[in-house]
């Protein structure tokens, strides 16, 4: 017998199920803001150079003009957004008038960015154009190794600690880091707490797809993680939303970050995976668990019935398939395995 049969007897996808899977995948909505969130803190305005500080005066007289007159075109009529000329060319103010070989110079007073769409972004705090606009990209890789980090660390604290713990700290994480990246003014300071954010993206997916489809019965889990994939989705829609309400970035990151603090609350109440504590050799705790539950889904006398002994039946055989150590290796090993992970790899 398998630990999903004992599952079935108790109830099978009853109330906890639904309950349980619902507080698991709403943070996972989130994380998709997470994932795609420089599209709009990192969003690229249009802009070009600043003007020279002894040109303010003639700038506010005649903004069109002064712009015309200082900055050059690109192929397609727009003003280049990083080169001006060394001196205003008066004569473009003229129709049908071109200055070809005028002298051009980097912007040496900063840029002017239309603020239009957005009143800040990150490309406007810290100028991420022209030669630094490798630091934009920079940063989303950053948070991309962080998610590479995270699934290694986190997926190995999941197998030692159990799935709850590290969810639980992953979420107070994301809070704590997120709300960090918004409040601190440093660029190297928003680089490192957004790769502590990207660690805790694979802490909160791995964690909760483990809870989610330990507590399944076998016929409800492809429904399961065909939901854990519509919340992503959703999410997706949940950033645009946000991102078209609150428009300075900091208060954008601000807005999708505090959640995780509510989630971070409600799961201490959430209860470990008993599978994970039957293989662990914890069959008291195992069986307190699985009594809730029972009772959660109208179950109790059969919850009542079950002892250590009677649970450890259920799982005899994954005793004997657990091995004494794991490494990477194992996704390799056999044909069927081998086959799966290079499929997966290939898809991701």
């Amino acid at each position: 017998m398998a630990f999903t049969d004992l599952l079935d007897t108790l109830g099978g996808v009853g109330r906890f199920q639904l309950i349980h899977t619902a507080l698991l995948l709403l943070p996972c909505s989130l994380l998709a803001c997470h994932n795609f969130l420089q599209n709009f803190t990192a969003a690229v305005p249009p802009h070009h150079c600043q003007s020279p500080p002894n040109h303010t005066a003639a700038t506010a007289n005649d903004s069109g003009a002064w712009l015309r007159a200082t900055i050059p075109l690109d192929r397609f009529g727009v003003p280049e957004p990083c080169q001006r000329f060394t001196e205003p060319q008066w004569a473009l103010l003229h129709p049908n008038t071109s200055v070809p070989g005028a002298a051009t110079e980097g912007c040496k007073d900063g840029w002017a960015y239309d603020r239009s769409v957005f009143p800040s972004t990150i490309v406007m705090e810290w100028d991420l154009v022209c030669e630094a606009r490798t630091l934009r990209d920079l940063a989303q890789s950053i948070y991309m190794a962080g998610v590479l980090v995270g699934a290694a660390v986190f997926g190995s604290l999941a197998d030692r600690l159990g799935r709850k713990a590290p969810l639980v700290w992953s979420y107070l994480q994301l809070a704590v880091s997120g709300a960090a990246t918004a409040y601190f003014s440093s660029f190297g300071a928003y680089c490192a707490f957004r790769f502590l954010m990207g660690m805790t993206f694979s802490g909160i997916i791995l964690n909760s797809l483990s809870l989610v489809v330990e507590w399944m019965p076998t016929r409800g889990r492809t429904v399961a993680g065909v939901l854990l994939g519509f919340s992503f989705t959703l999410g997706q829609l949940i950033l645009a939303g946000t991102a078209y309400l609150i428009r300075p970035w900091r208060w954008l990151q601000f807005a999708v970050s505090v959640p995780f603090l509510v989630f971070f609350l409600y799961s201490w109440w959430l209860p470990e995976s008993s599978r994970w504590l039957l293989l662990q050799g914890k069959c008291q705790l195992a069986v307190q668990n699985l009594r809730k539950v029972a009772a959660m889904n109208g179950r109790k006398e059969e919850g009542e019935r079950l002892t250590r002994e009677v649970v450890s039946s259920f799982i005899q055989s994954e005793f004997a398939s657990v091995r004494t150590s794991n490494s990477i290796l194992d996704l390799f090993r056999t044909p069927a395995i081998r086959k799966v992970s290079c499929c997966l790899m290939l898809v991701w």
